[in-house]
């Protein structure tokens, strides 16, 4: 706890003043007790792009959406020529993972304290936050529990966190159906807000099915049972064809899933989370962080460059197939947080994945595969006052994503700035 209240002192300079969300009250005309957001267009997070609204906020959540007119309301915030949409999911990161004070990935021996550890899980979760993602799916590390409650108690600032808690695989607790149950409920009990599956190797390691059809129909349908979303690490067309067939929820990955599989995705309704480069990129462009851990080894490396033309291909085909709930997710490892909307770019520039499509993958299609379908995701009354605004439109450029100058989640402001185009005019 200590470390985090030192976190605060670290950050707090940089948070922008705000005031707590007034008591509700009706939601038109705006009182005194509301705050409007005024901006030049409103990408609504399905789709619609609304020129000139006004978006009403209190107590954190959106009460009205509607043109802009007359004066902004006393306390309102008018962003100029910027453009609002919900903030942005990333249906996979690992907040867990940082390049510790000797340049390399952080490992369990290296002997960082745990203050030190949390302080960087902390400045993860900052970064990205900064960068306009609101909420996030952190999946594989065990020690994410504490920073999801500090976030959520408001101790530090940061994205809204689920979390996996772990992960399991053909081997945990003996790999039988019954044990992979067992561990299902174990995680849970841990307060896991989702199950993280490991169906197949590493990229690496050339990502060949590792888990069972019982032992994934075990661990989904126990996860089901639980109520809980699984999400399942699969690169081979076999291993990702096993997880649909399961009826797991969602697959991660997937470099060399083809048109069956797709379609099989179609048909079953899985949720699809491929990766287009960011994470790729990250590892290649930084090998001495990682060389010499594990499979980060030169064939690894190659192996990544070879997966690099695959994962750009494969975005495009599976925005293009009918029926594929192809959502976005970027596996943001150390040194990737806060870059995560280079994936977006990767996606509409390299993948062929259309603009629109690729921030609706990250907003309220995102939110559905979360199972917050209701609550964030849209510019929309009665949703969460998660918000951001860029510096041109995402929509028809997709590097505006890259250029986040305001930052709301749950009515608090973490981020506000003047334009870019207004600054470079100086």
């Amino acid at each position: 706890m200590r470390t985090l209240f030192v976190f605060l002192l670290l950050v707090g300079a940089g948070l922008p003043a705000y005031s707590q969300p007034a008591p509700q009250g009706t939601s038109a005309p705006p009182s005194a007790s509301a705050r409007v957001l005024r901006a030049a267009r409103v990408i609504d997070g399905t789709g619609r792009v609304l020129p000139r609204h006004d978006v009403e906020i209190r107590d954190g959540r959106i009460v009205a959406l509607r043109p802009s007119a007359g004066p902004l309301p006393a306390g309102g915030i008018d962003l100029g020529s910027r453009t609002l949409l919900p903030g942005l999911i990333d249906t996979h990161v690992h907040l867990g993972w940082y390049i510790n004070g000797r340049d390399r990935l952080h490992t369990d021996t290296d002997g960082d304290a745990p203050g030190v550890s949390a302080l960087a899980h902390a400045g993860n979760a900052w970064a990205t936050l900064q960068a306009g993602f609101t909420t996030v799916q952190s999946i594989g590390e065990a020690d994410n529990a504490p920073l999801r409650d500090a976030i959520n108690r408001g101790l530090i600032p940061g994205p809204r966190v689920l979390t996996s808690l772990g992960s399991i695989n053909e081997r945990t607790r003996g790999g039988s159906p019954d044990s992979l149950r067992a561990a299902v409920r174990y995680v849970k009990q841990l307060g896991a807000d989702v199950i993280k599956i490991f169906a197949s190797q590493s990229i690496r390691d050339g990502g060949a099915a590792t888990m069972s059809p019982a032992q994934l129909e075990a661990v989904c349908g126990e996860a089901a049972a639980q109520g809980l979303r699984s999400v399942v690490h699969a690169h081979s067309a076999d291993a990702a064809q096993r997880v649909a067939r399961a009826g797991c929820s969602q697959v991660e990955h997937g470099v060399f899933a083809d048109d069956t599989t797709l379609a099989l995705f179609a048909a079953r309704g899985t949720w699809f989370d491929p990766q287009c480069g960011l994470v790729f990129r990250n590892y290649l462009d930084n090998k001495p962080w990682f060389d010499g851990i594990g499979n980060y080894n030169a064939a690894g490396f190659s192996a990544m460059e070879r997966a690099l033309p695959l994962a750009e291909a494969g975005i495009g085909r599976a925005s293009r197939t009918a029926g594929v709930k192809l959502v976005f997710g970027t596996d943001a490892v150390a040194g990737a947080h806060g870059r995560n909307a280079e994936e977006l770019v990767c996606r509409v520039r390299r993948g062929g994945q259309s603009a629109m499509d690729a921030i609706v993958s990250a907003t309220s299609r995102a939110a559905e595969s979360l199972n917050l379908g209701r609550e964030i995701g849209r510019v929309s009354p009665g949703y969460a006052a998660d918000l951001i605004a860029t510096d041109g439109d995402p929509s028809q450029e997709i590097e505006a994503a890259l250029r986040v100058s305001f930052v709301m989640r749950n009515g608090v402001v973490y981020r506000q700035q003047v334009a870019r185009a207004a600054r470079g005019s100086h």
